[in-house]
């Protein structure tokens, strides 16, 4: 079985602790058999019968970390949006564009219009550039449908990628992203669609493990939002939340009060909110990409992490107001922006991602038992590697023990 020696410091970020604890190992190996880990410590601890390995890799006395994980992505999507991004630059708000037919609607069109084969070509493209970057699991929604068809059409892209791809792809519902224009004099009707046929549609063909919701003034409001997330408990899907980010609009303690497993954006909850998801350990996602691009105030994880709230970090990806799938990026801004220290952003885009799309237990850390998903950095320590912020790739990286190839 292969051994990695020469591993300056590994970072297991471990569940156990507080966001800063990532439980450094100095002068490192790690040891994996298939795509699962045998042992880690440190090298001087290796066991006899892993010494005598014919696979030995060198780490270059470089660090490792776990595969990074992105735990909040829109994909699959037609077309693109970059005339709104030069309206926005000229003064015009993101909730102005939306509300005169922009935003999420001009994407539902182009989603519309494109073919299932069409869309998988894109969404594929974009997910080996994210690969490129050391991630391994990828959270991935749907929401550009908005109709029954569309909707599974998108999912059914994610279920290809996840059967073609190496790395992990875990699919979410997003049918409630908005109200669709065919349905804007009629939202009851939209609701009911989406809770008497979209949700079983989807839990019945198992194309998504959550069903998510954009709780916003121009998306859903919370008691429409309670509903549609009920209904979506009881059809077996796990619950997310689009939660408060361009109003203070109760969508952390809907969040909360459901059992959800994260609430995403967050720029604006409220003191109520982070305790009410601190007692119901729901993990906070902190999406910085999209205030670099809509110029909204960024989230202050400094105020979840020190209230006992998991800060998990992703980018957002998506054609409007987050149009980069830059994983790093996003850790360092939720540094500089954030007020997360490396450590701290590198337990979010670990083993924290990991919690907010269900997968603590297999991956995100690396312990044994979990799957040998991790990165070789050239950076003598996490600090440094946020820090010195460059588009590089990782040395190496391996997905379930198997090393991706560089392109």
């Amino acid at each position: 079985m292969p051994v990695l020696k020469n591993i300056s410091t590994l970072y297991s970020c471990s569940l156990m602790g507080k966001q800063a604890d990532i439980h450094p190992l100095h002068r490192a190996a790690l040891v994996w058999n298939d795509s699962r880990i045998e042992w880690v410590g440190e090298e001087s601890d290796l066991p006899a019968e892993y010494s005598s390995s014919n696979e030995v890799i060198d780490a270059g006395g470089n660090i490792v970390i776990p595969g990074l994980i992105d735990c909040h992505t829109h994909l699959c999507f037609g077309g693109w949006r970059a005339d709104e991004y030069e309206k926005r630059l000229s003064g015009v708000s993101y909730l102005e564009i939306a509300k005169a037919g922009g935003g999420i609607l001009s994407t539902v069109k182009e989603t519309r219009h494109a073919t299932e084969d069409e869309l998988y070509i894109k969404a594929s493209a974009m997910l080996d550039e994210m690969i490129e970057s050391g991630v391994t699991s990828v959270e991935c929604k749907s929401g550009y449908g908005l109709s029954t068809e569309e909707e599974l059409k998108q999912l059914r892209v994610y279920r290809r990628l996840a059967e073609e791809k190496s790395v992990s792809i875990v699919s979410t519902f997003l049918g409630a992203h908005t109200i669709p224009p065919e349905y804007r004099d009629d939202r009851k009707a939209y609701v009911d669609l989406l809770i008497n046929e979209m949700i079983p549609a989807v839990a019945g063909q198992k194309l998504a493990a959550f069903c998510d919701i954009f709780v916003e003034d121009s998306a859903f409001t919370i008691p429409e939002a309670r509903r549609i997330l009920e209904n979506a408990k009881s059809a077996g899907l796990k619950l997310k939340v689009h939660a408060d980010q361009l109003t203070t609009g109760g969508g952390a303690e809907l969040a909360a009060d459901l059992g959800a497993v994260s609430a995403d954006h967050l720029e604006r909850v409220s003191d109520k909110g982070i305790r009410r998801m601190q007692e119901a350990d729901v993990v906070a996602v902190s999406l910085p990409i999209a205030s670099l691009y809509t110029w909204q105030p960024y989230l202050n994880c400094r105020r979840l992490a020190d209230a006992g709230v998991a800060v998990a970090v992703a980018t957002d990806f998506n054609p409007g107001s987050a149009p980069c799938y830059d994983l790093p990026l996003a850790m360092m801004l939720a540094c500089n922006h954030g007020r997360l220290t490396p450590a701290e952003s590198l337990k979010g885009a670990t083993i924290y991602a990991a919690k907010a799309i269900g997968l603590e237990s297999i991956t995100g850390s690396l312990e044994t038992g979990k799957r040998a998903d991790f990165n070789i950095l050239a950076a003598p320590d996490i600090n440094h590697w946020i820090y010195h912020f460059k588009r590089k790739p990782p040395i190496r990286t391996f997905a379930s023990g198997t090393e991706i190839k560089r392109t």
